[in-house]
């Protein structure tokens, strides 16, 4: 028997003759066994390659052959757009074998959300914070509409397990487990992701059941059509994507709101159809760019990375990525949306407007063409996560008991590993600051809690792992960009100076809470056109940087305008070797660089250490450090011996009380506790030690 035919005979009767599809493909027939068998399971698969069809296929036919009542699958998405996309599909798979799947999200109507409780579905296509909301609503039986869930299919696993929104999601899905009794199959969907064995023990927790990775054979990067090309310019991008590929179907990329709005005008001016989608845009008008788009063949659409998820919009010719995307994930994301149709390649054209931009999408070229892809790694320490789920629980259970709250939360890894202590000072911080109330050992919203997060706030107990992880940088109304939270840690006795678009501006004022920074024009552009806090960069793509700076060879994937300008760029660094780290004092300079090519998180970790050991000012990047002179050789030599004497696991970069407003829930935690979270989120020890066991040398100029 094949893997196909195991499926009910009803289902293998409509794909064949009612969707007219021939066979499955090969990946999709692999995975069938394995999901009938109840595996927990990650499946990757190319974006827009069938992943969806893959996990629900397999689903239906369990619905049918052992009888499923409803309401008994769960379709999680971390965004409504891609809800909304595969909402008519997964409704009409189901109607093909009797079966019925509906929708439900903020936007949802409260009339048909009233009909799905009142006939609940078989598959309910939703979001983790949707799911929270039904789980804590008194209007809503949690346990009569979760009653008969057998499975869970999570997309764009990558999405969630990255950031706090994973944790929460694994936070529902343990207590709808709970409520229906019994362990509930869990499926990861993703395209990208390069630790999926750690990813599969992260989403399948605590269950004891089966769980494995399936792996499709996948396509080398000689089967890609990449370039870099180099262009100086938005303006002159937009002159090479009117011109290139007419009548071609192009998806573009870009890094922010406003420039995929200055490229769509500078297109439209070009006499090119051109289409703009973004997350400021209504829903209305996003859907009208993307259907549209759908159905043409000739115009370009610009998107940011609203449009990298799994979103479709019809086959593609071609993808072209403005500047560089912040992870090879990210570029793999996009360029998997090419290649669909039969006998055609992935491709992606890139266009670097700035030097930097050039020779990062260099170096991430570079790890993509070496197999490389980031692992997901889960953020350390969700104290404040905990706090939103045991006010979670005290609202779903109307009063949930001090001792035994826990146990509803015990298959989330990272409270797993919490230690008792730190969980009960947590609780009693709560009931001190009367976040929580306590009677007779039950735990209530106290008034504090009442106030935030009771029935007159209630949304805000659910939208606060939704909050974007960049700072938006604006002058005046006007959006200059994005660039990350380590831009404005530790205190700033000299005036904050970004480097966005070309030229400097100086931060007037964080908000931290709306993650907003506020600027006014500078003339102050720094030492160097390679300062500058922008999107934080790992050290294994900072490496790749190096690499491609201190080599004097060319890539076949580069334009003849790509090679001469990283020739040019390549002449400002002689000093650079692809080896150990330099330390750069220019001469008549008060300023010294340490190269070290280690990364944000390195970076930032070793200022920190370097200003508690000397008191000097120091800076830094994802690329170097930068400190006054009077760190000179001998005494940098000191304060590196003492470095490399210390525990790369014990330092931390500098974190001030102003930067835990940015962490959402920050009141439910001692300050201290707060601190220690966000030290070890935003520090990367294991790239501090490489960086201290590299050789240091020393430069003059």
């Amino acid at each position: 028997m094949s893997n196909f035919e195991q499926l009910h005979p009803a289902l293998q009767h409509h794909v064949v003759n009612s969707l007219g599809w021939r066979e499955l493909r090969p990946f999709q027939d692999a995975v069938i066994p394995r999901i009938l068998a109840g595996e927990h399971l990650i499946v990757l698969a190319p974006t827009a390659g069938g992943k969806t069809e893959a996990a629900f296929f397999p689903t239906i036919s369990r619905m049918l052959s052992e009888g499923w009542p409803a309401l008994s699958a769960l379709y999680v998405c971390p965004i409504k757009a891609l809800l909304n996309n595969l909402d008519h599909r997964l409704q009409r798979y189901c109607r093909l074998v009797g079966r019925r799947s509906a929708l439900w999200h903020g936007d949802v109507a409260q009339t048909r959300r009233a009909q799905i409780l009142r006939d609940a579905p078989d598959c309910l296509l939703t979001t983790p914070e949707s799911l929270e909301v039904m789980l804590v609503s008194a209007r809503i039986d949690a346990g009569g509409l979760f009653g008969n869930l057998r499975v869970v299919i999570v997309d764009e696993i990558h999405a969630f397990a990255g950031d706090d929104r994973g944790w929460h999601l694994l936070s529902v899905l343990e207590r709808i487990s709970r409520l229906a009794g019994r362990e509930i199959q869990r499926i990861g969907l993703s395209a990208t992701v390069g630790n999926p064995p750690a990813l599969i023990d992260w989403l399948a927790g605590s269950c004891r059941g089966r769980r494995g990775v399936f792996l499709p054979l996948g396509q080398r990067p000689g089967d890609a059509d990449v370039t870099l090309d180099y262009t100086g310019s938005l303006e002159n991008a937009a002159i090479v994507i009117s011109r290139l590929h007419r009548g071609e179907k192009r998806l573009v990329f870009v890094d922010s709101r406003s420039r995929a709005e200055q490229l769509g005008a500078e297109l439209r001016q070009l006499e090119t159809t051109a289409l703009v989608t973004h997350s400021s845009l209504s829903q209305e008008q996003r859907r009208q760019a993307e259907e549209a788009f759908a159905s043409r063949e000739n115009c370009v659409i610009v998107a940011t990375s609203a449009l990298e998820l799994g979103v479709d919009v019809g086959d593609l010719d071609r993808v072209i990525q403005i500047d560089a995307p912040p992870t090879v994930s990210s570029f793999l994301q996009r360029m998997g949306r090419t290649g669909r149709r039969a006998g055609a390649a992935r491709n992606c054209l890139f266009l670097a407007t700035r030097d930097d931009a050039l020779v990062q999408a260099a170096g991430l070229v570079d790890l993509w063409a070496g197999g490389y892809v980031e692992p997901v790694v889960p953020p350390a320490q969700p104290y404040h996560v905990l706090a939103q789920q045991l006010m979670a629980l005290a609202l779903q259970q109307r009063g949930i008991g001090r001792r035994g709250w826990l146990d509803w939360l015990a298959g989330v890894p990272a409270f797993a590993a919490m230690p008792p202590g730190e969980i009960e000072r947590l609780v009693d911080w709560m009931l001190e600051t009367e976040i929580l109330s306590c009677d007779e050992g039950i735990l209530w919203l106290g008034r504090q809690g009442e106030d935030a997060y009771g029935r007159r706030n209630f949304l805000e107990l659910f939208s606060v792992f939704m909050s974007p992880p960049l700072f938006t940088v604006l002058h005046g109304r006007r959006e200059l960009g994005f660039v990350d939270e380590t831009s404005f840690l530790g205190k700033q006795d000299a005036p904050r100076i970004l480097l966005l678009g070309g030229r400097g501006w100086r931060v007037n004022h964080v908000d931290w809470q709306r993650r907003h920074a506020y600027v006014e024009p500078s003339d102050q552009k720094g030492r160097s056109r390679w300062k500058g806090e922008g999107r934080p960069f790992g050290r294994r793509l900072c490496q790749a940087i190096k690499r491609v700076l201190a080599g004097d060879d060319e890539r076949q994937w580069w334009s003849r305008r790509a090679s001469r300008q990283i020739a040019r760029v390549r002449e400002e660094f002689p000093w650079l070797e692809a080896e150990g780290s330099a330390v750069v004092a220019r001469e008549g300079e008060k300023e010294m660089e340490w190269w070290t090519f280690a990364g944000a998180g390195a970076n930032a970790t070793l200022a920190n250490e370097l200003v508690k050991l000397s008191g000097a000012a120091v800076a830094s990047d994802s690329l170097a450090l930068r400190f006054e002179s009077r760190l000179a050789p001998g005494k940098f030599e000191e304060a590196l011996q003492c470095l490399r004497a210390n525990d790369p696991a014990a330092m931390h970069p500098a974190v001030d009380e102003e930067a835990v407003k940015g962490l959402k829930f920050s009141a439910c935690l001692p300050m201290e506790m707060a601190v220690r979270t966000l030290e070890r989120r935003l520090g990367d020890s294991q790239a501090v030690a490489a960086a201290l066991a590299e050789p240091v040398r020393f430069v003059t100029l």
